[in-house]
């Protein structure tokens, strides 16, 4: 029913990919050549590229944002839904030309030429043909496109893949280069669009210009381990009782009661191990360069899930690797606490809790240490994760025509235009109820796929109209843990691997063993002999290449 809910559907795999939603951005590039060589995007250059930030609120927020440290606040909460939507954009933003684009659907593909698509066309001013593919393959049909250099006008190519998609290289002859049409004030010319924040924007800088569009951009970026609030609460415990990983252990023992089918926790190593003061991929210290697998904390943090693993608190189908049917454990109380992104404690989150038990609540753990002590601190991810790129062969005046549409399709929330984008025409594709607006079923069918969420968004906030304890429940953690979150090393940077660099920082055959070990298969000792392995060749190499060719030449980005 919000901006969330479409920001769910599509960040739905992000979270299946873990860490790397949280990870620098990395692209692989083929060999030979200048750009394919890789390299990051330098301080000045970033500076020169980024369009200037000028705040837009088109609906106040009850409840209003709280600053943290640079690009980090949380998010704006909304209670309400405006009875009469502002509009920001005036007029009709296209000027009647046509165009292709493509983004990943993970649901069911809307009929082309329904009345939500027709309704679009009309309000944007031009024919704009969306054809969403596959999110479960798109990984696969976009290399398809850019090999035969037919890439649609307008595509959406989420961060998480940039490997697949070597979208460093593609940035330099594939993708649009938008610097001279939205650097500095030239943003001025779309409100909406200066209304993003900058770090988002950092996410489409590559070799020092811009060329993407941020969707679902955010100042908080991060993970979190949840819990069935409401059924710890029954039992007299809440959050501020778990302070350290010896905390957490023992609350899984005490809720664990398998004869009656109930495991305290799901998978949650992807949402903890920095607990132990590990980094999410990198770290420096003294100007050196340290990867994850060299730290003794990741190693200390690996261990304690093991032993989790084999406490006997963890659901046997969460051991098995059965991450698919993870939710319908959280809802129906087999298991009780489970790591996910924060993208999930949205309002369709408590709908589908609220069908398997009306007494659902969802809660998240504040951030800690693992030894209680200290100060905790989270490691953001990128400020946006789905970014859009125009085709390289547009001519300046339909790139100009696009940018204006994307500014129609970044209008904040509660907004005419929002409305009309994320619910299509009242009466047709949605009601009120309540003043909040409610989908129809045309609209359930046309609308709610969030179709043009993939290619330009508002800034993220909280909202779930009708639901005001969920938008308090969000905005209340938010508060009481953005003093944690920091910036990690080359955060916003861009970096473009070379492949071999890529398959390396990858570190599959790692990888596959962490998981195993998470699960309770191996052991740490087996762990710590494939990372030494990696460590001695590929881990090596790929360190000394991020030394000389990113620390050393353009530094850490913070």
């Amino acid at each position: 029913m919000s901006h969330q809910m479409s920001r769910r559907r599509l960040l739905t795999a992000a979270a299946v990919a873990g860490t790397a939603a949280m990870s620098p951005l990395l692209t692989a590039c083929g060999g030979g050549g200048g750009a394919q060589r890789g390299g990051a995007n330098t301080k000045e250059g970033m500076r020169a590229a980024l369009p200037t930030y000028v705040e837009r609120t088109a609906v106040k927020p009850e409840i209003a944002p709280a600053a943290g440290g640079k690009d980090v606040a949380t998010h704006p909460g909304y209670l309400t839904y405006p009875a009469k939507p502002p509009v920001t954009v005036q007029g009709v933003p296209g000027k009647g030309g046509s165009y292709t684009a493509v983004t990943p659907l993970w649901g069911t593909n809307p009929p082309a030429g329904n009345s939500y698509f027709q309704a679009m066309t009309k309000a944007l001013g031009l024919d704009l043909q969306v054809k969403p593919a596959d999110g479960n393959t798109y990984n696969t049909i976009v290399p398809t496109m850019t090999a035969a250099k037919k890439l649609p006008d307008w595509i959406l190519l989420p961060a998480w893949w940039n490997p697949n998609f070597a979208t460093g290289q593609l940035a330099g002859s594939q993708l649009a280069d938008l610097t001279p049409y939205l650097a500095g004030d030239k943003v001025k010319k779309y409100p909406n669009l200066a209304a993003l924040p900058t770090g988002a924007w950092q996410t489409g800088v590559w070799n020092d210009k811009l060329h993407g569009i941020p969707g679902h951009a955010s100042n908080y970026e991060v993970g979190a381990t949840f819990y069935r609030r409401d059924v710890l609460e029954a039992k007299g415990i809440t959050a501020d009782q778990v302070k350290s990983a010896d905390d957490l252990m023992r609350l899984g023992k005490e809720l664990t009661d398998a004869k009656r089918g109930v495991w305290a926790f799901d998978d949650i190593w992807t949402y903890v191990y920095t607990f132990w003061g590990a980094p999410t991929k990198w770290k420096v210290e003294d100007g050196k360069l340290s990867h994850l697998y060299e730290t003794q904390e990741f190693l200390e943090a690996l261990d304690w899930h093991y032993r989790l693993a084999k406490s006997g608190c963890m659901h046997p189908d969460a051991l098995a690797g059965d991450n698919a049917a993870a939710n319908t454990r959280f809802y129906s109380g087999k298991t009780l606490i489970k790591g996910d992104g924060k993208g999930a404690w949205v309002l369709a989150d408590h709908q589908s809790g609220t069908a398997a038990n009306p007494q659902y609540r969802r809660g998240a753990f504040n951030v800690f240490t693992a030894d209680g002590k200290g100060r905790p601190r989270l490691e953001m991810g990128p400020a946006s994760s789905m970014i859009s790129y125009l085709n390289a062969n547009l001519k300046p005046a339909q790139i100009e025509e696009l940018l204006a549409v994307a500014n129609y399709l970044a209008a904040p929330y509660g907004s005419a235009e929002y409305t009309m984008v994320q619910f299509g025409v009242e009466g047709v594709h949605h009601t009120r109820e309540n003043g909040v607006p409610v989908y129809t079923e045309d609209g359930k069918k046309f609308a709610q796929t969030g179709t043009y969420s993939g290619l330009a968004t508002p800034a993220a906030v909280i909202s779930a109209p009708g639901n005001d304890q969920l938008v308090k429940d969000v905005t209340d953690w938010e508060k009481a843990n953005v003093h944690t979150l920091v910036k990690p090393p080359f955060w916003g940077m861009n970096i473009s691997l070379p492949q071999a660099m890529a398959t390396a920082e990858a570190a599959q055959p790692v990888a596959d063993t962490i998981k195993d070990c998470s699960h309770g298969k191996k052991t740490v000792s087996e762990v710590r002999t494939v990372v030494d392995s990696w460590k001695s060749g590929q881990g090596k190499r790929l360190k000394e290449w991020m030394t000389s060719n990113i620390l050393e030449k353009y530094g850490t980005g913070l």
